[in-house]
Order: structure tokens, then sequence, then C-alpha cells
């Protein structure tokens, strides 16, 4: 993973961390790493956060614990290049995609992300989307009609609530703020891949991943075991 790379590995595991984990700039990470007598230039680290957060990301979901079968949907806006584009989640972190458009076939498509990996729920908390209502019902109806097993299946209860999914809103503030010392994204793909990586720190600081002989590592540590 780390071969042939000019810098020790300690030094790239620790500028992706900090820059995905705390409100950073590049530019702050650079003007760090030469307080510590490390000259590194702040493209450099850009190219480590998008080369090493998907593999990073690869290796959590591996360990990563399952998922009840309640589930919250919401989405909220994130800016690429001046224009709005749409990062869904499904919380407590069991997913999220990211689209640029809003609308009943970007919403399927999500919900078929956390089934793929996750299976059926038995409940989705929404807010008052219309459009993932009809979404939730079509992705339902598709899955049980493909289904083979000789029981059937109850349909996903879906449940309105503004109040309810007040836990997924307070992890989009959280990635908000993260993003907002980055100065916004610079195309579409760049914004998915640091997006998985914020997502991901969530997702270890909910202790959603399981490590051997370590039930409550710290984000340093899960990095290290990642890398491993």
């Amino acid at each position: 993973m780390f071969k042939g790379r000019q810098f020790d590995r300690s030094v790239i595991l620790l500028c992706v961390r900090w820059y995905l984990v705390y409100k950073l700039s590049l530019r702050d990470l650079e003007e760090m790493m030469i307080e510590r007598g490390i000259c590194v230039d702040h493209s450099t680290i850009h190219r480590w956060v998008v080369r090493f957060s998907p593999l990073l990301l690869e290796w959590f979901n591996q360990r990563k614990r399952a998922v009840t079968g309640k589930w919250h949907f919401d989405e909220t806006y994130i800016k690429v290049r001046g224009r709005w584009m749409y990062l869904y989640s499904a919380g407590d972190t069991v997913e999220f995609f990211f689209s640029e458009n809003r609308d009943l076939s970007a919403a399927k498509r999500f919900i078929r992300k956390p089934r793929r990996r996750h299976g059926r729920p038995e409940r989705i908390v929404i807010d008052g989307s219309q459009t993932n209502r009809e979404a939730i019902i079509a992705c339902d109806s598709e899955s049980r009609l493909l289904d083979r097993s000789c029981r059937p299946l109850k349909p996903i209860r879906i449940r309105r609530s503004q109040y309810l999914n007040n836990r997924i809103e307070q992890d989009h503030r959280r990635i908000k703020g993260r993003i907002g010392p980055m100065l916004g994204f610079k195309s579409p793909a760049c914004a998915e891949t640091i997006l998985s990586g914020i997502e991901m720190v969530q997702m270890m600081r909910k202790r959603q991943a399981r490590y051997a002989y370590n039930p409550a590592p710290s984000l340093a540590e899960q990095f290290k075991i990642l890398a491993a």
C-alpha cells in the first residue's frame, strides 16, 4: 500500500487522518508538517487523501458490525464547483451515497446500496419527503418480488418524523462543519472520495467496526490497524 512512497507511512496516515477528522485546510496541514521538520506540499497531501481514503474505507467495511433493522434516511446539500449536489445518508451511518441529482431515480439507487450490503430493514424513518417514500415502496416491492424464500416478506414499515431524524441531521451538520475549511470541491469524483473518508470517520467515532483485542480504539489506533 505504501511501497515506493517518498514519505513514511506514519506521516501519510497522520496527514490523511488529520485532514478527514479536523477542521483544517491543506495549507494548514502543510504548515503543521513544516513545524515538525517535514516538508510536504499541500497538493501531495491532497493526493494522499484521494488515494488512501477509499482503501481505508474498504478495509473498514470488512470489519463493520451488523446494523439494526431500523434505518433513518435523509439527504443534505453539498456544493461542488458552485453547483449544489446531494449527499444521501442512512443513519446511524449505515450507508451513504453522493448524487448530482435529487429525484426518484437517485433515491432508488441510494436505497438499493445499503440493502445489498445489509439486507432488508424492518423499518425506515424519513422526514416529509414524498420522493423518498415512493422510492422505498418501489424498491421494497421489487425485493419482495425477487425473493425466493418460502415465507412471505412483510413490507418495510415507513415512518415520517422530522424529530426522529435529528440524529442523522446532526451527522450532516458535522460533515458540513468539516468541509467548510476545504473551500469547496473541484469535481464530483473528488467530493465523493473525500466525503467517503469523512463518513468513515463518523463510523469510527460510533465504534461501528470490530477490532481484535481492542474493543474501544482511538481514531489514531483505528487508522493504524486498517493500514497494517
